[in-house]
Parts: structure tokens; sequence; C-alpha cells
């Protein structure tokens, strides 16, 4: 990363810029005080992100999976409640953010699957739909 100055709608900004090794960045025509050229450095690469599961459906389509990664921090549905598409089953929290987890077909709640407080990963079944 490299620090760089922009003029945009007559304001100023001191932006970051992501550059590959190799490449130069060159702000010509902004703050003629303070061009210059941006010397890349060898740019620190991410490891790829898996796949999040589509719909967080089961095969059978009865099962809610979690569609992240994150903690348990409610639940709302109960063994038994009838919900609709869209109702709200399970909270999760994931890097101090708050993710609804709703119902994806009609049905009655047959189990919950996980509880408070619990650590679950990408495509685990969070309740059944019964």
């Amino acid at each position: 990363m490299r620090k760089a100055y922009l003029d945009h709608d007559g304001k100023k900004y001191l932006i970051d810029v992501e550059v590959e090794e190799g490449e130069e960045v060159r702000t010509p025509g902004l703050f003629p005080e303070l061009v210059s050229t941006l010397q890349a450095h060898p740019a620190s690469v991410a490891p790829p992100v898996p796949a999040v599961p589509q719909g967080a459906v089961s095969g059978d389509g009865k099962s809610c999976r979690a569609p992240i990664a994150g903690v348990v921090c409610r639940i709302v549905a109960q063994v038994g409640q009838r919900l609709e598409v869209n109702d709200l089953l399970v909270v999760l929290e994931a890097m101090k953010m708050e993710t609804n987890i709703t119902a994806h077909v009609a049905g009655k709640i047959g189990k919950i699957l996980v509880s408070v407080g619990e650590a679950v990963q990408p495509g685990q079944a969070l309740a059944e739909m019964g």
C-alpha cells in the first residue's frame, strides 16, 4: 500500500493505493506540489476466501444452515413453532456484527441443533424444519 493524494470535487483526499510489484502509479495534475511516482512494493496477497454455501439450505431443504462462521448470540425460534419464509430463526455474531438467519421454507421447527455461545462454521446445520 502506498499513499497518494486525490483532488475530487474541490476536496483533497489522502488515499491508499494498492499496486503490484513492478508497477508504478503516477499522480499528474493532483496537488502539483506533491506529485511523485509511487514505487510499488510486493503486495501481500490474502488467502482465497471459501465460497459461502448457497442459500444455507441442505440437500433435503429441511435444514437451516449457517451461511457464515460466527457465534450464536440468540436463538429466536422454538421447537414446535410454525414459521413462514423469512421469519427469524437464529442470530449469529461475527466480527462484532450480527447476522439474522431466517427460515428458507415455511414449516414447523423440528429441532434446534445449536445453543447460545456455540461457534458455528459455514454450512453447519442450525435447525431442522419438521
